[in-house]
């Protein structure tokens, strides 16, 4: 057994908060208000987002719980193991990796869309083919590739520049938005008068804000990162809980006046009506003009970038920690001779999303759709992970009664905690139902269905291969890789021993 590898700590609490933040307000908050709109109006889409964040906060008190009793990277892959075992621990750790990786990969093609708006004459140069309706471009492609290499190298300078970058990101992009609200609000032409009727005419209200609420997973995504960097805090890792519940305030806030500020700016019900290509970057335009425009361009540029930072940061640590735990190659384990950071998960997440825009927006639009699954699934294992951590009131003369035994070890008795984490399992189900459930106002359309079990076959073929050796492995270096925790001692001296009787063929 080789010596754990660790990254260094060097992330401060306020580049931390900056991560989850940053990566939760990527180019959503600034696309898709319109095509919110739609679905539940401008209430509905607010009222949806303030319900998605407070379940979000549910759900947070199980990675803050999580956090400070195992301050490792891995995420919603540790937590799966510490509650189930390696299989379960795969299969999170599969799908979570998706997720992360098709995040970086349209936060780029989102400076291509960008890119479009402002300045088509670059990136709409040499048309290649169409996919979909939508029409591939050299110019976009160059544009997103730059985006993705230039992340992928200044991730793999070191943390520190990253999570400085980062809190100098998320500044300009808090600054960014409320200007930008601020001046569509005192604008003559604008007014709240706009913002009705508040609810989609033609659906219940309910119906709006449940078609809203099935995206927080996705919309508030980033506060998954925190747990990513445990292992790099160097504070205390019981203040990440709150760091975790300050991004998701400030992202509920940041979502809302970007509703507002579209909606106000003219009758919400004609802009939607239009199917604009971005509807938010039009009424700023009209109302606003070019001071406007570029100070809605460098929100979203800001945007784009924490994002592509935030999910470069996380699709790294966990392939670090699954290369650790033998799971993927040992290289992903590996850390830079200088700069130690987890350099071959960033250029392996950097090469796979090089061929996301080759594809078109649409495709992979319909595989980001998919990947949602992969992070509600991290969400469900945490908190199933948390709430067996505890136990209710009446339990603890029953576990006294059976102390010492491994199984019952390290738990505690807190009702109010287990019910906590008892909610945050009921709403992962409640979001897996709405994604997956036919019928349902967010259900996944047919094309990510097909794209989701493809990953699945990938994903079983993979674990298959690696099964046997996977398997082998015994659950004390498991425990050491992926947790942390001390090897017994007595195994520590079995091992050695078994090393020291092995009879070495040099020939083989």
């Amino acid at each position: 057994m080789e010596e754990r590898v660790q990254l260094d700590k060097t992330f401060k609490p306020h580049w931390v908060w900056a991560i989850a933040l940053g990566s939760a307000i990527g180019w959503g908050a600034f696309i898709l208000p319109t095509e919110w709109m739609a679905k539940a109006g401008p209430a509905g889409v607010i009222i949806g987002l303030l319900l998605g964040g407070f379940i979000m906060m549910i759900i947070a008190v199980s990675y803050g719980i999580l956090i400070d009793k195992f301050p490792v990277s891995g995420g919603g892959f540790t937590y799966a193991y510490l509650g189930f075992g390696r299989t379960h621990a795969y299969f999170c750790g599969w799908f979570l990796t998706l997720g992360y990786i098709c995040i970086v990969a349209l936060n780029a093609s989102a400076m291509a869309l960008l890119g479009k708006f402002l300045f088509p004459s670059i990136t709409n140069t040499i048309f290649l083919y169409e996919i979909n309706g939508w029409q591939v471009y050299l110019g976009e492609v160059l544009v997103a590739s730059a985006v993705l290499i230039f992340f992928a190298w200044f991730n793999i300078k070191g943390a520190s520049l990253s999570g400085q970058l980062q809190f100098i990101f998320c500044l300009i992009l808090v600054l960014g938005i409320i200007l930008l609200t601020a001046s569509m609000l005192l604008h003559p032409a604008s007014g709240f008068t706009h913002m009705t009727p508040a609810f989609k005419p033609g659906i219940a209200p309910i119906a709006g804000v449940v078609a809203i609420l099935a995206v927080a997973p996705w919309a508030f995504v980033g506060f998954d990162n925190i747990p990513q960097a445990a292992e790099e805090f160097n504070f205390p890792a019981k203040k990440a809980f709150s760091l975790i519940i300050y991004s998701i305030i400030v992202a509920i806030c940041l979502y809302a006046f970007m509703v507002i500020a579209t909606a106000v700016g003219g009758p919400w019900q004609q802009l939607v009506a239009g199917k604009p290509v971005w509807g938010t970057g039009d009424i700023v335009s009209q109302r606003l003009g070019v001071l406007g425009v570029i100070c809605l361009a460098i929100s979203v540029c800001m945007g784009i970038f924490t994002g592509l930072n935030g999910f470069y940061v996380s699709a790294s640590r966990l392939m670090f920690a699954m290369g650790r735990a033998q799971i993927l190659p040992a290289a992903f384990s590996t850390l830079h001779s200088k700069h130690k950071t987890p350099y071959i998960g960033i250029l392996f997440t950097c090469v796979l999303c090089l061929l996301a825009p080759w594809f078109g927006r649409p495709v992979l639009l319909w595989i980001v759709d998919m990947s949602a699954i992969g992070v509600t699934i991290a969400y469900l294992y945490t908190c199933l992970a948390a709430f067996k951590q505890f136990v209710w009131g009446f339990e603890s003369d029953y576990l006294r009664g059976r102390k010492g035994e491994s199984e019952e070890e390290g738990r505690t008795v807190s009702p109010v905690k287990k019910l906590i984490c008892l909610l945050g399992i009921l709403s992962s189900i409640v979001f897996l139902a709405l994604l997956l459930v036919p019928g349902s106002p967010s259900a996944l359309g047919a094309p990510s269905l097909i794209a989701l079990a493809v990953w699945t076959l990938l994903g079983i073929a993979f674990y298959m291969y690696k099964a046997k050796d996977y398997q082998k492995v015994p659950k004390e270096t498991l425990d050491y890789y992926i947790l942390g925790k001390e090897m017994p001692e007595e195994y520590r001296e079995g091992e050695k021993k078994a090393f020291a009787e092995l009879e070495w063929d040099v020939s083989k």
